[in-house]
């Protein structure tokens, strides 16, 4: 690796690692306004969006450069693909992040809308989950990337137990199906979050050992 090309993979990693964390102060945000029903909280993290698309771009540019002035190969290439991927993934959980602080407004209309309980483990899990991957990515760490993939089947549980909860409130109470539905969005955006940082971790093994694993984890980390 040249002295030009390690400087801009160091450059590179340094963006992905802030966008991430940006990313994930906005999940607890979300996650805080809605079992909290703070719409304050849910308009900052509205707000940050902008930020996060601008950074998104700018990201996405500089691996491209790499791509065209240095060429890299074999884990330099790896390590630039990879990047994209988790760049986009991390724009995508920023833009369910926003879409949970816009139902969290929503729901600030019904105060008898009780939380369901098992909202705040699943967004503790789901959050660890994206801090666990992008540590992964930064330590080559394929054990840790295999954990967060096991985790998904954990908040895909949580998730689970919502949906019959909210099933159960919606057929006891038809005044609060409206504030159900927007819960119920809510929790599947969380479950989603879950799937696109369980892609992260997937494309941290490929980044460490060549293997692309997408869309059979349920088999592969299951034992």
């Amino acid at each position: 690796m040249t002295k030009h090309l390690q400087r801009d993979m160091e450059s590179l990693e340094r963006e992905i690692i802030t966008q991430s964390s940006l990313v994930e102060e906005m999940i607890s945000k979300a996650s805080r306004a809605l079992y909290e029903v703070q719409v304050d909280l849910a308009n900052e993290v509205i707000e940050k969006e902008r930020a996060i698309n601008e950074s998104e771009v700018k990201i996405e540019e500089d691996c491209l450069k790499i791509l065209a002035l240095h060429q890299p190969v074999a884990v330099d290439l790896r390590e630039t693909a990879t990047v994209l991927k988790i760049n986009n993934d991390l724009e995508r959980i920023a833009d369910l992040a926003v879409n949970i602080a816009e139902r969290t407004i929503g729901l600030s209309h019904y105060p008898n809308f009780r939380i369901p309980s098992s909202l705040e483990p699943m967004t503790k899990v789901t959050v660890s989950m994206l801090r666990d991957a992008i540590d992964a990515f930064v330590d080559f760490d394929t054990d840790k990337a295999r954990d967060v993939c096991k985790r998904d089947d954990i908040v895909d549980g949580y998730n689970r137990e919502i949906i019959n909860e909210i099933y159960l409130l919606m057929q006891t109470d038809a005044e609060l199906i409206k504030p159900a539905l927007h819960f119920f969005s809510s929790a599947r955006h969380i479950e989603r979050i879950a799937d696109h940082t369980t892609n992260i971790a997937e494309d941290v093994i490929y980044l460490t050992e060549g293997e692309i694993v997408r869309h059979r984890h349920k088999e592969t980390f299951s034992t």
